[in-house]
């Protein structure tokens, strides 16, 4: 039986092991394959002559698997043409080529070859014949190979991928092909790339109707089969089943089948229950095709006056924004990095994505659907207008319905998608064309897809913009203009509002400023250098004192305060929940990634993120900020997030400095503290009985390094990760504030480190290192896997420290 993901070790692939697989036995005989085709590429970063071309010499050429990055592994540098709003990372041309052999028992077969994303320009060779072109980075994109492989033989597989032209992007984007690849194998009767829809246009707690549209490609002579599709639960039990013949004349052929489902388990994202569609085709008895689409059953409503409702129970959308890095792995996808993303959000009560300003990974939208998160899908961040000079403006008149298609298609089946936008603050929204191209954009749209609402996410949402005036958009995207929230109906009457971008306030974890009153942080810092983006990171002050924020944008506070009270704001995509590489705005070199994020970079939480756990989940929450490491008798604005309490007493060394409550619709307290070193202490009470206790301390010199290992047992697949929080501990355990040691690692057995970072968004440290200096105490390593089983030893040593050792186990 062929396995659907094979991977093989880094830098020891052989092309016998592709001839291996490939003549698996009963190969021939399988309806469909897909494999994993990110193994044994190589890659040459620069342009080649006639790189397409079978004949040429590769294997001087680095041998990697894929998802790859090039730009991550660069340095960076005010000099690169990507500028720091993208990351001051390198960008340039960049040649793939894999040579890969085809049995000749699948001669008869259609084989095709699917790229989940390349960023960008990309150009596709199959033995020397060109495939195609695709100039969008994001979106996902299939070639056949049928008519030009040799079976049984040797077969060249070679991939260009221009992202030379710069600046082309507000943000880091990444080079290559930084996603998954796959090789699809079919009988000429076979279900179309993307080839099912399924809707359930009527649910209740009772029963939902399930609707199934079947898109049939038939590469061979005209003939009758039959198609039977079965729904299966959670747990792999049959719930019904139904079947047709169809009469496959034509080149694809559409089919329509409906179901009925008794007391249906309702996707939501609370309880993301999934169930799975298999459709087989059938010619006589032998099975050509197998399919299978995962779904949810759900209904939605999005309602002027009382906002949005899953499965009938008003909830508030509760969303980040986020780009698509993954930290220091750059943009190469993983699934094990995107889903610790997303358990750290849920932690935190987020419950819904916006992927801003593109499609996202397939992994992310898979995930979401596990976990229970709403999406917002976007499609572009430009149209006609450039915001760079090379952006992707330059293709939209071209490529813009086939790339809005293709999302479509390939993400309509997610139960996590909710909500379809179409582009974020775009250029031309003032513009009269603005709404000719909603409108057209719509209408591709719904030709695909009516079962979701349309929005766009506009920074300039009064009534001279015409995306919203065409009528295209069933949702007011607004963002930011946290003021005119409570207003909304007055300006548009009847419609309903999304608050597509909030917040964007700033931090840095960590780091704090005292200034001697707090409406005077309200403000832009100036630019400069390094010490001066420490001090500007009055974000710092940030984290504690309300998040400083740009005049066009709020505090976390500010924007959440109406968003809490009023029924008909249906909710917030916060801008962002991680920092992301790139677009430091307001700052600019030496800072080269983001300041906006509730949780940094390296993955760990800045203080804000607690006041966001506080109010939008249920767990019991005390936390006081800042650390407890200050100038004698400096004094200190201590702050409390809590909830599920009246009041909270500080105590410093065990005397009283009194109990305080939120007042109004405050989200914090604050007490004005001298500092002296020792503990500070909170106790949170309810009705006079203790509910939490928190202590902060003085943390001494720093003595020793302490390892905490996100997941002890990986997967010894090649893919999988371990997350190796690094802390910088004194004495007596409590992480010390300032600590920036650097810190060596070492790692033996099955394993390497794919990235190390720490948060600090000034760092011109390579992510690709076996080291890391600790900002604010803290840093990280990423061990991944090698695709062989056993025990993986990791040791953090620094000068001066006590060392650390944490084990590991590939199964």
């Amino acid at each position: 039986m062929i396995l659907n993901h094979i991977c093989f070790k880094q830098g020891k692939l052989l092309a016998l092991a592709l001839t291996v697989l490939f003549t698996v036995k009963g190969y021939g005989q399988q309806s469909r394959t897909t494999v994993d085709f990110d193994a044994g590429w190589r890659f040459h970063l620069g342009d080649v002559d006639n790189g397409q071309e079978a004949s040429i010499a590769d294997k001087s050429w680095r041998l990697l698997n894929l998802p790859h990055d090039w730009s991550i592994e660069g340095e960076f540098s005010k000099d690169n043409p990507a500028t720091p709003e993208g990351g001051a990372l390198p960008g340039g041309i960049g040649w793939y080529r894999k040579t890969f052999t085809v049995p000749a028992t699948s001669k008869g077969k259609q084989v095709y070859i699917d790229f989940d994303g390349v960023y960008q320009k990309s150009d596709v060779w199959i033995n020397g014949h060109h495939l195609g072109f695709r100039p969008n980075g994001y979106i996902s994109f299939r070639y056949e190979l049928t008519p030009y492989l040799k079976y049984g033989a040797a077969n060249v597989i070679a991939v260009k991928v221009d992202n030379a032209s710069q600046p082309n992007s507000r943000w880091y984007s990444g080079s290559g092909i930084y996603r998954n690849v796959w090789l699809v194998t079919t009988n000429k009767v076979a279900i179309d790339h993307w080839g099912t829809f399924i809707t359930t246009p009527k649910v209740s707690k009772e029963q939902a109707s399930v609707e199934l549209q079947v898109n049939i490609r038939n590469s061979g002579k005209p003939q009758m089969v039959d198609m039977t599709t079965t729904i299966y639960d959670a747990q792999g039990k049959t719930i019904t089943s139904t079947g047709n013949k169809v009469n496959l004349a034509d080149s694809i052929t559409t089919m329509h089948q409906q179901f009925k489902m008794a007391a249906p388990n309702l996707w939501s994202d609370k309880r993301p229950y999934l169930y799975k569609a298999v459709t087989k085709v059938y010619n006589g008895k032998v099975l050509t095709d197998s399919y299978t689409t995962n779904f949810g059953v759900r209904y939605f409503d999005f309602n002027a006056d009382n906002g949005f409702s899953l499965n009938g129970v008003p909830t508030k959308i509760l969303g980040v924004c986020d780009h698509h890095d993954l930290g220091s792995l750059g943009s190469a996808v993983s699934v094990r990095a995107t889903e610790r993303q997303l358990e750290i959000l849920k932690a935190m009560g987020c419950n819904a994505i916006r992927t801003s300003h593109n499609p996202p990974s397939p992994e992310l939208l898979d995930l979401c659907d596990k976990m229970g998160f709403i999406v917002m899908d976007e499609a572009f961040d430009v149209w006609e207008r450039t915001k760079e000079k090379y952006d992707y403006a330059i293709f939209f008149k071209e490529w813009h319905k086939r790339d809005l298609e293709d999302q479509i298609l390939r993400d309509r089946n997610h139960p996590s998608v909710i909500i379809w936008s179409m582009g974020n603050e775009i250029p031309e929204q003032g513009r009269p064309r603005a709404g000719e191209l909603a409108t057209e954009m719509a209408a591709i749209i719904h030709k695909l897809d009516t079962s979701r609402p349309l929005s766009t996410a506009n920074n300039n949402p009064d009534t001279t913009n015409k995306i919203i005036k065409s009528g295209a958009v069933d949702l007011v995207g607004y963002n930011y203009h946290f003021r005119d929230y409570p207003n909304f109906h007055k300006r548009y009457p009847g419609k309903i509002f999304i608050g597509s971008e909030t917040t964007s306030a700033l931090e840095t974890r960590g780091y704090y400023d005292m200034p001697p009153k707090l409406d005077s942080i309200r403000r832009w810092p100036v630019k400069g250098n390094y010490n001066d983006h420490v001090n500007m990171n009055a974000d710092n002050t940030v984290s504690a004192y309300d998040n400083v924020s740009a005049p066009w944008a709020s505090t976390h506070e500010e924007s959440w305060k109406p968003i809490k009270k009023y029924p008909f704001l249906s909710g917030m995509f916060i801008w962002t929940g991680f920092d992301y590489l790139g677009e430091p705005t307001p700052y600019t070199w030496p800072s080269r990634s983001s300041y906006f994020g509730i949780i940094d970079l390296a993955g760990f939480p800045k203080d804000v993120y607690y006041m966001y756990q506080s109010e939008w989940t249920d767990k019991t929450v005390l936390h006081i900020l800042p650390h407890w490491n200050w100038e004698a008798g400096k004094t200190i604005q201590v702050w409390a997030y809590y909830n599920h309490a009246d009041e909270v007493e500080l105590f410093l060394n065990g005397k009283s400095l009194g109990k305080k409550a939120k007042q109004g619709d405050d989200l914090h307290i604050s007490w004005g503290v001298p500092f002296e070193p020792g503990t500070l202490k909170a106790v949170s009470y309810k009705d006079g009985k203790v509910v939490k206790t928190t202590e902060v301390h003085t943390a001494g010199p720093a003595a020793k390094i302490e390892l905490v290992a996100d997941r002890k047992n990986i997967k010894a697949d090649g893919k999988d990760m371990s997350f190796v929080t690094v802390r910088i501990l004194d004495k007596d355990g409590n992480i010390v504030p300032n600590a920036d040691n650097k810190v060596n690692f070492k790692l033996k057995g099955n394993a390497f480190i794919a990235g190390v970072d720490n948060g600090d968004p000034v760092s011109h440290d390579p992510f690709k290192a076996d080291y890391r200096k600790a900002f604010h105490g803290l840093a990280l390593a990423i061990l991944q896997s090698n695709a062989k089983a056993g025990a993986i030893t990791f040791t953090a040593t620094a000068d001066g420290l006590a060392p650390a050792t944490v084990t590991l186990q590939a199964k």
